[in-house]
């Protein structure tokens, strides 16, 4: 959710050297144009079996996801399994989300509720692009501004555009409600499935840095481990791995151990 799939650069460019690889913008992101459609992830099902119809992939597909995309993943392969040969779910969001609501963190919870993020999502959204700019002041890591400059721009360009915050105000607005439709798509899977954690203590220590409590820090990131281990029931035929230093932005942090994942998978299926 309000990441640019150029942030995959340097893995795509790796895979795609041996596979055929296919990433989209869903409605709001990027340059694909929005409307007053709902957002959620019944509709990104929808749209990624429409694309890949009209591209003419008529074999099964290996599916990949980070964070808020585990959720249309997993809304997708119990929807189509049949169209699935594998599945990567990368520090998934867990239909069990909820869950995270329930600990008590109000320290934590000061700028990152549904609430507040709907609020900041609904100002973003009725701002012009330049005016926008000049409040998220779009930075990039470390690491991102190692890849080519006009993927750069396009990153910078990513979090500026107000469609984005339109299409995040929704997807927020409805992400607990299609959590409990896709828990009650009630599908045996057995399918091969890998699942990558972050790493709890990395991470608690990269946000204490910013004077976050880290006592709580370790109750949000071990119920966090706690959701990405029980994600492994979603198929008889699953691995769950924790990518050692790194935090959220697995793909980011470790591109090895993702791109070895889907090499696993890879040869789990041919």
């Amino acid at each position: 959710m309000g990441c640019s799939f150029d942030e995959w650069y340097n893995i795509t460019q790796a895979l795609g050297e041996t596979n055929r690889v296919v990433m989209f913008h869903r409605p709001g992101l990027g340059e694909s144009e929005i409307s007053n459609e709902v957002r959620n992830t019944e509709a990104v099902v929808e749209e990624l079996n429409d694309l890949l119809s009209v591209l003419g992939v008529i074999e099964q597909i290996i599916l990949v996801d980070h964070s808020y995309g585990g959720l249309c993943v997993q809304h997708f392969v119990k929807s189509y399994p049949k169209k699935v040969a594998g599945i990567v779910l990368v520090d998934s969001t867990s239909v069990d989300l909820e869950e995270l609501d329930t600990l008590d963190l109000p320290v934590l919870d000061e700028d990152e509720t549904d609430k507040i993020w709907l609020e900041k999502c609904k100002t973003y959204a009725s701002m012009e692009q330049e005016q926008l700019r000049g409040i998220v002041n779009p930075t990039l890591s470390e690491k991102l501004n190692l890849v080519p400059k006009e993927i750069k721009q396009r990153l910078l360009d990513f979090q500026v555009r107000p469609s984005l915050y339109k299409a995040m105000y929704s997807e927020i607005s409805n992400w607990k409600q299609d959590a409990k439709v896709i828990k009650s798509l009630e599908t045996t899977l057995h399918v091969p499935l890998i699942v990558i954690g972050r790493d709890k203590e990395f991470s608690i220590k990269m946000e204490a840095q910013s004077g976050l409590p880290e006592e709580k820090l370790r109750i949000f990131e071990e119920k966090w481990q706690e959701l990405i281990i029980k994600q492994g029931k979603i198929s008889n035929n699953s691995i769950i791995v924790f990518a050692r230093s790194s935090s959220h932005s697995i793909h980011i942090d470790r591109p090895d151990i993702f791109i070895q994942s889907v090499s696993d998978i890879v040869n789990k299926c041919t």
